[in-house]
């Protein structure tokens, strides 16, 4: 009777502590497993920020070349519109040169009065005592020592007294040679400060005015002519008129 009692007491005690072991295994198992899972979901939740990260530093970096190319495609545009902007001030300032240029061409005569600041006197064909003939040209009333200046360019054929080869009547004189068999001459002069051969610019002065020859007063006889030789002569204030020259 108790070795029976003594057997099942023993059983029992061994049943228990398999069910403890059991127990135990299954818990450190549940822990275990419990563990494996936690670092299973910190491994994939660290994954999962360094390819945030990587896509961030990736778009980080398109992003900054997008606006490196951006900036020089701004200093490109800023460089051409700079530069056409010179070119554009170039060009108005060459169109404005040659527009100065041409209007002052244009309002400078080829042509100009003898002298400045006189009176018309006697005129061309005027009828007078003074004269064999009527008048051959135009006479400026000027004081002595006025500067006589080429009514327009030309080459110097006659200079000096004798009315320079036409005779005493014209005192000192000069005659210019212009171009399409066109004279300029001088007469009564004070002073001649040009030379045979020589070549005068318009304006140039070519005297200064007097009172030689066969005149009554101090002033400046102005003649153009078709031959360089007295007895040749047009009216010349008609002609210079024509030249746009204010008489």
């Amino acid at each position: 009777m108790s070795q029976r009692v003594t057997s099942r007491s023993s059983r029992t005690s061994q049943l228990r502590t398999r069910a403890t072991v059991l127990a135990a295994g299954l818990g450190v198992s549940v822990a275990l497993g419990a563990g494996v899972a936690s670092a299973a979901d910190t491994t994939a939740a660290s994954g999962a920020a360094s390819a945030v990260q990587a896509q961030a530093a990736v778009q980080a970096k398109a992003a900054k070349a997008e606006a490196v190319k951006a900036e020089k495609a701004a200093k490109a545009a800023a460089a051409k519109k700079a530069a056409e902007k010179k070119a554009a001030a170039k060009k108005a300032a060459a169109k404005k040169a040659a527009a100065k240029k041409a209007a002052a061409k244009k309002a400078k005569p080829s042509w100009v009065d003898p002298v400045k600041k006189y009176s018309l006197s006697a005129s061309f064909a005027q009828n007078g005592g003074m004269w064999a003939h009527k008048h051959s040209g135009q006479d400026f009333a000027v004081p002595s020592g006025t500067q006589v200046v080429a009514a327009h360019g030309g080459t110097v054929v006659k200079a000096g007294g004798n009315g320079a080869g036409d005779g005493p009547a014209y005192g000192n004189a000069v005659v210019i040679k212009h171009g399409n068999g066109t004279y300029s001459q001088y007469a009564h002069l004070s002073k001649v400060t040009v030379h045979v051969g020589q070549i005068v610019k318009t304006g140039q002065e070519i005297a200064k005015s007097g009172n030689t020859g066969n005149s009554s007063g101090p002033h400046l006889h102005f003649e153009i002519r078709t031959t360089p030789n007295y007895g040749s002569a047009v009216d010349p204030v008609k002609f210079l008129r024509a030249k746009g020259v204010t008489v």
